[in-house]
């Protein structure tokens, strides 16, 4: 058997080195660990880095999460995949015990699970817990769902709903067979239960449920649980191939030709780096003059990267396909096009636009030469990309014009600064000189 264990961790940071820790002896017996981030605030990715075998960042929500792990390690030879919870330990031997299962004939399954807290009922909860699980043959995520990768990916991964996603697998998967009832014990943290109140926190589940079986929906259930999920947006990436002479010549008398294409190349990759840190949903590299470069290449083909040919046209015309590309595809959910010239940009600011993007159509992150770093939208908006003087400083103010005009409603950022010429890269160098 090669197992694969999927961690999804979302701020994290005061456990998941102990987690991952304990994980070690499955490690050195052949598991792969993968942990995959929803866009954490701490440093949970910087302690997870040197404890598991990948470290991923997808967006906000434990089925994109799981399903991203899922993804990353399809070519790795993985034939099982264990799904388990940062706040949740597994017995000895956890290994050994999901292959017996699987040999025995199943196809999927769960332990038992133990919840560690102060109240004294908490046991009886969990062997309920455990009890109704035997009996309608659904899991929870508490009890760490282990199933054969090709079924997972024959049922359709987990649903991309922000609750009640680990009853929507177990449904499917149940369909095919019943799962695997691990009388050995996994712990999960009680400390819902010891924040909220042992019977109010039952009886919101038991509501929860109920209304999820009637047909509620999940992100209106994920609400009155307390989860606040991440306002999703698409991002798009401008970048200009970093080629000597092409890329950044206005750096090239303090660079050379040479060192403005390697500060571009930096810039892309730093920028690629802030956006899918930020988590809030696909991204799109837009390669100019096209996708040839081998930067561009390397991206794609070992990182992942979607990449998309710019086409023809001035930067107007190439932001507008590139917004019209992507409302064709997802007319529902927010798009947000950046450049790479921007260093100072984190991924605070992206999720700050993704969150306007609920109120407003538009959201604009300003730049201080009179341009803008990024722009947001809601729904697409043609004429904010035409008729504009690109690469001058009235970028701002003839898309604020473009915007009125079009009764879009839109919120303005604080500005930030990019770097085009030598100044801006005086000051990013100092910026970077800065301790953390």
């Amino acid at each position: 058997m090669k197992l694969a264990i999927v961690v999804p961790v979302l701020d994290e940071a005061d456990q998941v080195a102990a987690r991952l820790q304990a994980l070690a002896p499955l490690r050195a017996r052949g598991a792969l660990v993968v942990v995959v981030d929803g866009g954490s605030r701490d440093n949970t990715m910087q302690q997870a880095a040197s404890l598991a075998d990948q470290v991923l960042v997808a967006p906000r929500g434990r089925s994109s999460q799981m399903n991203a792990g899922a993804r990353a390690v399809a070519d790795a030879g993985v034939d099982t995949l264990l799904f388990l919870h940062a706040d949740t330990r597994l017995p000895e031997g956890a290994d050994a015990l999901i292959e017996r299962a699987l040999r025995s004939g199943a196809d999927w399954g769960r332990f038992d699970v133990r919840i560690e807290g102060r109240h004294p009922l908490l046991p009886l909860v969990a062997a309920m817990m455990n009890r109704r699980s035997r009996l309608s043959g659904i899991a929870t995520g508490d009890q760490a769902v282990f199933v054969r990768r090709r079924l997972f990916e024959a049922v359709g991964d987990f649903p991309e709903q922000a609750l009640m996603e680990d009853i929507a697998l177990s449904a499917r998967l149940r369909e095919v067979s019943r799962p695997a009832c691990l009388r050995q014990s996994v712990a999960t943290s009680g400390r819902r239960w010891d924040r909220h109140g042992l019977w109010r926190t039952i009886l919101l589940m038991w509501r929860l449920r109920v209304a999820y079986a009637l047909g509620a929906d999940p992100h209106a259930l994920a609400l009155r649980y307390g989860y606040r999920p991440r306002s999703p947006a698409a991002l798009a990436v401008m970048a200009k191939a970093p080629v000597p002479g092409l890329a950044k010549t206005r750096l090239a008398p303090v660079l050379g030709e040479a060192g403005a294409a390697r500060a571009q190349r930096g810039f892309i990759l730093r920028t690629l780096s802030t956006v899918r840190a930020a988590a809030l949903g696909p991204v799109t590299l837009w390669c100019a003059p096209d996708e040839r470069h081998r930067l561009f290449r390397l991206l794609r083909h070992r990182h992942g990267v979607v990449t998309q040919a710019q086409p023809d046209g001035d930067l107007g015309l190439r932001m507008r396909m590139a917004m019209q590309a992507h409302f064709d595809r997802s007319p529902h959910v927010p798009w947000i096009v950046v450049g790479t010239d921007c260093p100072a940009l984190t991924p605070d600011h992206l999720q700050a636009m993704a969150e306007a993007l609920q109120q407003h159509g538009a959201v604009v992150l300003p730049a201080e030469d009179g341009g803008y770093v990024a722009l947001g939208l809601a729904q697409p908006c043609p004429a904010v990309f035409e008729g504009v003087d690109w690469s001058t400083p009235q970028v701002l103010a003839q898309t604020r014009e473009r915007l009125k005009a079009g009764g879009v409603s839109w919120l303005e950022l604080p500005p930030l600064w990019d770097v085009d010429d030598p100044s801006d890269w005086t000051r990013w160098q100092k910026f970077q000189a800065i301790p953390p």
